[in-house]
């Protein structure tokens, strides 16, 4: 007899809820068995010797496993690293036992049980201006397009620097799908040869073009900007969103005028070289959550804030496909995720490809990271990625109507 068996992944109690329906299941079991079906590993870092010893005996007697660094047991070490591997079912019944426990354990059963719902359930984020709303939604890949005018970005420097071509290209980018558009007067590109402005020098090139795009605009306008001055004239007059691709942390007083406007902002990773001490995916968590805590501080209200791995930024190539293949890591920050890869160097290594012919290589990028946890994409080429996302979102909500 074939009894055709096959492994089934659940990423989330409805699916597993789905499909325990599907075969039937009584209402009381599938209520029981739902969050045994989910299984997660959740990594912490420097978790001190005596919490983490408490930390695997909790988990063990539940049913569920915790790795730790030898030495452990007998504290002849101070902090360890710890990989715990449970199914949702025995972190709730352990979450609940480490919040009357001792020391440090409370806040580290809440970081858990944060972190636990934050990849469980999406928050939808839906944002509203005069003209123009704004959804991020699971289920809806949003398209930004770039709008670059500079004379020297790596991809398409000086074709839109011109105020007619700009609102032109705007235009067509809108009508192939655009959701967002992003436009930037500074080279921000992260390798040699980028040439640093001042404020006012990006504002003669920016605002004129701004001052247009946002009154014929037919979706948000977001300014890439890492600089405070910048961007308050920006916001001035009309602009939606902010990019800071150095996160908050380059300019003091970034934070303070994203609050003062209260717009969505999105933070970046990027650090000068490529060198990290930890595994880089560690580093990345870090830096935005320091983002993130510093815009909070400001009075940046947590839905307007949108994270990006920074691709391309102080990491090499083999780098980039690394964060790439663990894009997921990035919701245990509770934020939507960006990815900006369109037509990057690491694409034009890997495929050989110089820079206009690299749309093929940024469109797998792109179904990768939507599969991973994506929720905006920023490319040049929008029309073709457009496609691309909403098929790859086709895919992934397939499962809502199977029946």
């Amino acid at each position: 007899m074939n009894y055709n068996p096959r492994i089934v992944e659940f990423t989330t109690s409805k699916q597993a809820y789905e499909e325990l329906q599907k075969i039937d299941c009584d209402p009381t079991g599938v209520a029981i068995m739902s969050p045994k079906a989910i299984f997660r590993t959740i990594k912490l870092e420097q978790v001190p010797a005596k919490e983490a010893n408490l930390l695997k005996q909790t988990f063990l007697a539940k049913g569920g496993e915790v790795a730790v660094a030898r030495g452990t047991a007998n504290l002849s070490i101070d902090y360890t690293d710890v990989l715990i591997c449970a199914t949702l079912k025995q972190y709730r019944i352990a979450i609940s036992q480490l919040k009357i426990q001792p020391w440090g354990l409370p806040q580290l059963a809440y970081s858990i049980e944060k972190l636990i719902n934050s990849c469980e359930v999406f928050q939808e984020r839906h944002y509203s201006w005069t003209n123009h709303e704004l959804s991020i939604s699971n289920g809806k890949t949003l398209i930004m397009g770039i709008l670059n005018v500079t004379p020297d970005s790596f991809s398409d420097g000086g074709k839109f620097s011109n105020l007619d071509l700009a609102l032109q290209h705007a235009e067509e980018m809108v009508a192939n799908g655009a959701d967002i558009i992003d436009i930037g007067a500074e080279s921000t590109r992260p390798y040699a040869g980028a040439e640093a402005i001042t404020a006012e020098q990006e504002m003669e090139r920016l605002l004129p073009v701004l001052e247009k795009l946002v009154t014929s605009c037919k979706v948000p306008v977001s300014v890439d900007t890492y600089k405070a001055s910048v961007a308050h004239e920006a916001l001035k007059i009309g602009a939606h969103m902010i990019n800071d691709v150095w996160g908050l942390q380059k300019d003091p007083e970034m934070a303070t005028v994203v609050a003062k406007f209260n717009v969505p902002v999105i933070i970046m990773h990027n650090q000068v070289n490529t060198y990290y001490k930890r595994d880089i995916l560690s580093h990345i968590c870090e830096y935005l959550q320091h983002s993130i805590d510093l815009g909070l501080n400001a009075g940046i209200e947590a839905n307007n804030i949108i994270i990006d791995p920074g691709i391309g930024f102080g990491k090499t190539p083999s780098q980039n496909l690394y964060v790439m293949s663990k894009l997921e890591q990035l919701k245990s920050l509770g934020c939507p995720i960006l990815l900006g890869t369109s037509r990057k160097r690491f694409i034009g290594e890997v495929l050989n490809l110089a820079v206009d012919d690299r749309m093929e290589g940024t469109g797998a990028t792109v179904a990768l990271g939507i599969t991973k946890g994506v929720n905006i994409v920023r490319v040049h080429d929008v029309k073709s990625i457009a496609r691309i996302a909403k098929m790859t979102d086709a895919m992934l909500r397939s499962g809502d109507n199977d029946r």
